[in-house]
């Protein structure tokens, strides 16, 4: 296999579906909250793997709107964990270079998640190596819903709107849709992901559950990302 250096297109936004903790805890008998702790270090280390690739987008989904709907010792304990790595998190940022983005909804989060989640934002706002993105109490209809709620608000003439427009009251606005979306753990389907944005993405699905994911892996699914012809809606050349 080729090394990420050694190929010939490499993805400009990658973007991961983080699945699987729950049953990588299930398999090796321990509680789900373990699960997720243990996907929150791999989710370090695939960042900087990334970095090390000179990926210039990444963008991780960590809980969706869909998510609240899971029992309530499990969301406390997810958010106790956001707030314990946030830290961490800025850390690496800094030292890397990396500028922290938020898509999703800081209403309905506790006042301690928003604020750290906005501190976040601040301190790194400035740093240009990497743009992470992280998709935190986010749903992909409901971004879409939000756009067009601001879109009215704003009062844009409708003979005005198309899809530049509409992009630029997505949480996304100024970052390119995703090359590349990843969803680990096996199950086939983009669970109300960057819904807009992925019209055109390549989709790598692998049966690798997220705490195992790691650099093999990586290097596995942008091979693959390399040799897909990309078309756009065209031809193929001939």
């Amino acid at each position: 296999m080729k090394s990420p250096g050694q190929l010939k297109r490499l993805p400009q936004h990658v973007a991961i579906i983080m699945d699987g903790n729950g049953r990588w805890a299930r398999q090796h008998g321990l509680p789900r909250l373990v699960g997720h702790k243990q996907g929150a270090t791999t989710a370090q280390h695939v960042v900087e793997v990334f970095v090390e690739y000179k990926i210039p987008y990444l963008t991780l989904y960590a809980f969706s709107t869909e998510n609240w709907n899971r029992p309530q010792r499990e969301v406390r304990g997810l958010f106790r964990l956001l707030e314990e790595r946030l830290d961490e998190g800025i850390s690496l940022a800094q030292k890397e270079g990396i500028r922290i983005h938020h898509l999703g909804k800081l209403n309905g989060l506790s006042p301690k998640i928003q604020d750290a989640i906005r501190r976040a934002l601040e301190l790194t706002q400035d740093n240009t190596r990497m743009t992470l993105g992280l998709a935190f109490n986010y749903g992909g209809r409901d971004e879409i819903v939000e756009a067009t709620r601001r879109l009215i608000l704003k009062g844009i003439p409708a003979q005005d709107i198309d899809e530049t427009v509409v992009g630029q009251y997505l949480y996304t606005a100024g970052i390119p849709d995703p090359d590349l979306i990843i969803r680990t753990g096996g199950e086939m389907r983009l669970s109300n992901f960057l819904t807009w944005q992925s019209a055109y993405a390549e989709i790598y699905f692998t049966p690798v559950l997220w705490p195992d994911f790691d650099k093999k892996e990586i290097d596995k699914a942008l091979t693959i990302f390399s040799q897909r012809q990309r078309r756009f809606g065209s031809l193929a050349p001939e």
